[in-house]
């Protein structure tokens, strides 16, 4: 591998954790296309869903990668169970041309998202999340306050003897729906850095 291709690869993989926005945080609201299907995407889209979960997520992280296929179950399983899902890729795309709009339709498409996958150009909706890494997961109740934000489960691309269950945010998931209250200790995720903009990084974020 070339010298620029490994330091690109080590900078990928720089660990950043979620901010851990403050629990009870209102839903930011935001208006973003659906890579798939062109169509705008809302908060409003989710107006009668029960739960809605954000996932901030690209094409070309290793971590991402490493439990995509998960991702993608989640979306099958909790479908049909009241729970609306977004997930929002807002990568500089200038310097990571993997996770351009026509790119992430085509991981949506191969891996099976049974949702909607937005680009956020601007990388304003990443801000007011505060989404700091990819992955990155919010769940918020039926009146849009936040009431998960972390770790999809304990894996990591280093430690291939963890399974990729997604326990932590599944278990979320499952109290919400049955009206039982979500263990607010909870683990932040932990990814790559969003890929900011050049002169757009917002005031959390540090460089690694």
């Amino acid at each position: 591998m070339m010298i620029e291709e490994t330091l690109r690869w080590r900078f990928a993989m720089a660990r950043t954790p979620s901010t851990m926005l403050p629990l009870g945080t209102p839903a930011p609201d935001f208006s973003l296309p659906d890579v798939v299907s062109g169509q705008t995407i809302s908060l409003s889209t989710f107006a009668d869903k029960p739960a809605l979960l954000v996932m901030f997520i690209c094409q070309h992280c290793p971590y991402v990668k490493h439990v995509q296929e998960e991702l993608a179950r989640i979306g099958r399983d909790y479908k049909d169970r009241g729970v609306g899902i977004v997930a929002i890729s807002a990568n500089d795309v200038e310097k990571y041309p993997d996770d351009s709009p026509e790119n992430l339709k085509k991981m949506a498409e191969t891996l099976g998202f049974t949702f909607p996958f937005c680009y956020d150009e601007s990388q304003e909706v990443a801000k007011a999340f505060t989404a700091a890494c990819t992955p990155d997961f919010f769940l918020f109740d039926a009146e849009r306050k936040l009431v998960y934000r972390g770790q999809l489960d304990d894996s990591r691309p280093s430690l291939p003897d963890v399974p990729v269950t997604g326990k932590d945010l599944r278990a979320a998931l499952d109290n919400l729906l049955a009206g039982k209250p979500i263990d607010p200790d909870q683990k932040p995720s932990l990814g790559c850095n969003i890929k900011w903009k050049p002169g757009n990084e917002p005031d959390y974020f540090k460089q690694a």
